[in-house]
């Protein structure tokens, strides 16, 4: 048994029948679009999103689930799934998960009409249920993905990422869709707001140590889908390199920025930043503020009764953080 069919046993039944409610939650009368849709669901990833959505239900309900957890979970696949569409237009990326990218199949107009009509599926299925406090918690998340998309693309311009700014942009790229999961499946059992407020903390935490183990990846040697030094051609500014930098000289600073502006293809110049990144002690800060935000996370879970949805909830975020890099 793989260690994601472990941490899904306490909620293998409820992750089956989502599978269909997702699948009936993108159906429309439009015979391209149920192409499209059908397309996406045959090409699934880990679903990590919907299972934080289950757990954390799970933990706040006493290891019981609603059909409200039902329609956050959807929700917030749809969500990510429109994320996804749309963040293949604006990197011009035409793969995802190893199989061709929407947008390469049926073109950028295309899929950004997908993306848009996903987002609205997502809101309309709150509202249809007059889920009103769920709906609450998800245009913050769009907002914040965003904001944070927006910055980074900012910021790429000029190379001037301090880790504050690094910090907020992840906070509000990845961490935003976490905290929603997290918040939806407490608030989808009646938890109180204080509850549905400590849940939504856990998120934010999970969501900071996941994208500083993404980042990690760029300077490891594990095949994770993640080619080496692809945050480096893409000219991302991501914490092992600006911690680098922030303790560069004059010279290494100068050094360092014209290999990720003008020779962040090369090669031979890209293995040579992530060697001195590495030296200067990138790396090990990076793991260290991925596993404060981890510890923090954990924290917040750890006064609840023991449970498999609470035993699942660690090995979630301790496998996603301690992969081998």
């Amino acid at each position: 048994m793989s260690t994601v069919q472990r941490i899904k046993q306490p909620i293998e039944a409820e992750m089956e029948l989502f599978e269909k409610k997702f699948y009936d939650s993108m159906a429309s009368q439009v015979p391209l679009l149920n192409r499209i849709t059908y397309y996406i669901v045959t090409r699934k990833g880990k679903q990590m999103r919907p299972m934080f959505v289950f757990l954390c239900a799970k933990l706040a309900g006493q290891g019981e689930v609603q059909d409200r957890t039902y329609r956050g979970a959807s929700v917030i696949e749809l969500i990510h799934t429109a994320s996804l569409v749309h963040d293949d237009v604006v990197d011009d990326s035409d793969k995802r998960r190893g199989f061709f990218s929407i947008n390469s199949v049926w073109k950028n107009k295309i899929a950004v009409l997908v993306g848009d009509y996903l987002l609205s599926k997502g809101m309309l299925l709150c509202i249809e249920h007059k889920d009103f406090d769920l709906l609450e918690l998800i245009p913050v998340a769009v907002r914040e993905m965003s904001q944070g998309e927006l910055l980074q693309i900012e910021k790429a311009k000029k190379l001037d990422i301090t880790e504050a700014v690094y910090l907020s942009i992840i906070r509000q790229k990845t961490a935003s869709l976490i905290t929603a999961c997290c918040a939806l499946g407490a608030a989808s059992v009646g938890a109180s707001a204080e509850e549905v407020q400590r849940f939504s903390d856990f998120g934010a935490a999970c969501g900071m140590a996941f994208q500083i183990k993404d980042d990690l990846f760029d300077y490891g040697k594990s095949q994770i889908g993640k080619p080496t030094g692809i945050d480096i051609k893409e000219q991302k500014m991501t914490l092992p390199l600006i911690y680098a930098m922030e303790h560069a000289t004059l010279a290494e600073r100068k050094w360092m920025l014209g290999v990720v502006k003008k020779h962040n293809t090369d090669r031979k110049k890209v293995r040579e930043l992530i060697a001195w990144v590495k030296e200067k002690g990138g790396m090990d800060y990076a793991i260290k503020r991925m596993h404060t935000y981890r510890d923090e996370a954990l924290s917040l879970i750890a006064d609840y009764p023991d449970s498999p949805a609470k035993k699942s909830l660690y090995e979630m975020v301790n496998y996603v953080v301690d992969r081998p890099l």
